[in-house]
């Protein structure tokens, strides 16, 4: 038996030391989650580690328990790095939960809010920094915090940070803390630039991997419509009569989400939105009145989104397929958690199958597909569908859930 077919019990015997294991306990951690199970024996042992995982897997966690031991032991201040003001301050607000009683610091650095009571919060000589890049730099730059006491680095949602643009940020950062240092990198998809990323910054890592790489959320039923785009209102509205719980829809551009909410509220639905064109003191609002239940309906843009954490959404909605196909899994990770079903599903037009096509090869699985009117699309009589859907089945068989340990080290 590997180690991850080990049943999941509780988190002893994981090397957490007691007053942790008690705080656990009492927050009502009482199972670790598969990326717990795997990553916090390593990163205990101060190895280098990359965790590829969903959204929603436990993630965080997952760092932040060995952190806050390893920051105990070392004397050394640990520094996270994150792609969004949202999940920067859902990171925060974890470590604070687990190591606030035990006397640990934090400090929060994000933009788009007054630098001042951030500086105050460095002043404090926080345990640990949760930042954005921009802002970090920002801070070093105006010499409110040096990393040259950074013992612990975690790279949280890295393929998302490259995605946005922050690969020179992240090289300027990375050059500043020291090099005696413990690197976690956690990512849902290791595309090159994360591999170079690894190979340069990293101590022979080793990959802890829970879920592979572009495998989608394992607890959601997905299904595409074909719609032209005149018809997606329609469809919409039917849809968000017909499921009544929470609903998260993903729109391609901040204009179409602004346009998309519009339209919901004349259904009589309450719906916040979540772009870039929003204030931090909106995008809050809007994402703690979904998580609270003022809202249930949340339109949203991917990069807003990459920050949301929210337990119980019933379903995803792509109203525009996302413009590459490894931001779908990233998608339809926000239902299906924690062992609960969800529902995903997406709008396309006929002119979208090979769009299509393109988000089954990555998942290794055949999407059902239905037309406006719900009724199912037969692929063997559409050539474009029926060419691909035998040979993603057959070439990119789904591999087992379970995760595995390994080193990075490329072979050969």
């Amino acid at each position: 038996m590997t180690r991850s077919e080990l049943p999941l019990e509780t988190f002893y015997g994981l090397g957490i030391a007691p007053k942790l294991l008690d705080r656990l306990d009492a927050l009502g951690f009482k199972h670790p989650t598969p990326i717990q199970h795997q990553a916090i024996p390593v990163a205990s042992a101060g190895d280098d580690l990359i965790g590829i995982a969903q959204t929603g897997t436990g993630k965080t966690l997952a760092f932040s328990i060995p952190m806050i031991q390893q920051i105990s032991a070392r004397g050394k201040m640990g520094l996270v790095l994150l792609p969004t003001r949202e999940l920067a301050v859902q990171v925060e607000e974890t470590l604070k939960k687990i190591g606030g009683s035990l006397g640990l610091r934090t400090a929060i650095l994000i933009g788009g809010v007054n630098i001042n009571p951030q500086t105050k919060q460095l002043k404090a000589k926080p345990h640990v920094v949760v930042a954005t890049p921009g802002r970090l730099i920002d801070h070093v730059e105006q010499k409110h915090i040096s990393l040259d006491r950074v013992g612990i680095l975690v790279l949280d949602e890295a393929d998302r940070m490259l995605d946005m643009g922050f690969a020179p940020q992240l090289k300027r950062i990375l050059a500043w803390v020291p090099k005696d240092r413990q690197t976690m990198l956690f990512s849902a998809t290791i595309p090159p630039e994360i591999s170079q990323i690894a190979r340069a910054y990293m101590k022979s890592p080793l990959r802890v991997e829970v879920a592979p790489s572009g495998t989608a959320a394992e607890h959601v039923d997905q299904e595409v419509f074909l719609v032209s785009k005149q018809g997606k209102i329609d469809l919409l509205e039917r849809l968000l009569n017909e499921y009544k719980g929470t609903v998260l829809i993903f729109s391609r551009t901040k204009h179409g989400a602004k346009k998309i909410a519009r339209a919901i509220r004349t259904m009589r639905h309450n719906a916040a939105e979540l772009h870039s064109n929003r204030s931090q003191s909106q995008r809050q609002d809007a994402l703690n009145g979904f998580s609270r239940g003022k809202y249930r309906v949340l339109v949203a843009t991917d990069i807003a989104a990459r920050g949301i954490d929210v337990k119980g959404i019933e379903l995803v909605i792509n109203y525009d397929l996302p413009d590459h196909s490894e931001d779908y899994v990233h998608r339809i990770g926000r239902t299906g958690r924690a062992g609960q079903e969800g529902k995903a599903i997406s709008f396309a037009s006929p002119e979208q199958k090979k769009d299509i096509l393109q988000i089954e090869r990555l998942i290794r699985t055949t999407l059902p597909i239905k037309s406006a009117s719900g009724d199912v699309v037969d692929r063997s009589k559409d050539m474009m569908l029926k060419s691909s859907s035998s040979g993603a089945a057959a070439q990119h068989r789904p591999r087992p859930m379970g995760g595995r340990r390994r080193s990075f080290r490329r072979r050969g």
